[in-house]
């Protein structure tokens, strides 16, 4: 068995004297893990550090084993990003998402994502509303897609204001108005994406906390796992990088 490609490093860790596992996202097989021999090498360790982007090609015997990575530096992020408070929780928590997957379900969209994400993770400015958006696109990718296109009372399109915690879809502004202590805000960058203006910190603020109601409901408590740490670390950061 052999296929190639590229993949983003989510995680890597000791096996053996001089070999290491890594576990990539990549765009063509899933979040998918392998051996790389002689992985805990000088040389080596610059490479295989979570944010780096890798040309992968796997071989093993069988599809169901291990395998083995040869490995190609393509884009190597973690050398900037490692000086960045926000960038290091962040790359922690890009993991922890991508580890809601089933292992090598082919997952395109959440690769790119992944690989913008990873090319912005130390600015303020963006990398917060990016990563309150992949929340959005994980959640779908898990089948638990929240509706942000029509009002599930009157099925208007305009004036979404709220979400639904019940099921998930979008409430305007007249049809909300009179459960709004009961609805979570829906801020308008998650519902147009690059179309809407810039997020405030609050919109910012609103759309975690509306995306970490339904990962934990639907995906995290489910399994029996905590918020993880990381995402709490990263929030942190960047309420400290902003102010």
């Amino acid at each position: 068995m052999e296929w190639r490609d590229e993949g983003i490093v989510i995680g890597v860790r000791r096996h053996g004297e001089s070999s290491a596992i890594v576990e990539a996202m990549t765009r063509g097989h899933g979040r998918h893990l392998g051996l790389v021999r002689g992985g805990r090498s000088s040389r080596m360790q610059s490479v295989l550090q979570p944010g780096n982007t890798l040309g992968l090609v796997w071989r093993a015997r069988l599809d169901e084993h291990l395998g083995v990575y040869a490995v190609e530096p393509l884009a190597l992020r973690a050398g900037r990003l490692i000086g960045s408070g926000l960038a290091l929780a962040g790359v922690g928590y890009l993991g922890a998402l991508m580890r809601l997957l089933p292992e090598r379900d082919p997952h395109e969209s959440l690769f790119e994502a992944l690989a913008l994400i990873a090319d912005h993770l130390d600015d303020v400015t963006i990398a917060p509303a990016l990563i309150a958006r992949l929340e959005a696109q994980v959640l779908a990718e898990c089948g638990f897609s929240l509706d942000l296109e029509r009002c599930a009372a009157t099925g208007a399109r305009e004036d979404l204001i709220y979400i639904s915690p019940k099921s998930g879809r979008a409430v305007s502004a007249t049809a909300g108005a009179r459960w709004k202590e009961r609805l979570l805000p829906l801020p308008a960058f998650l519902r147009l994406g690059v179309a809407a203006p810039a997020p405030e910190p609050a919109e910012i603020a609103d759309a975690f906390r509306l995306t970490g109601f339904f990962l934990t409901r639907d995906l995290f408590a489910p399994r029996g796992l905590p918020m993880p740490d990381s995402r709490r670390a990263f929030l942190a950061a960047a309420a400290k990088a902003a102010a």
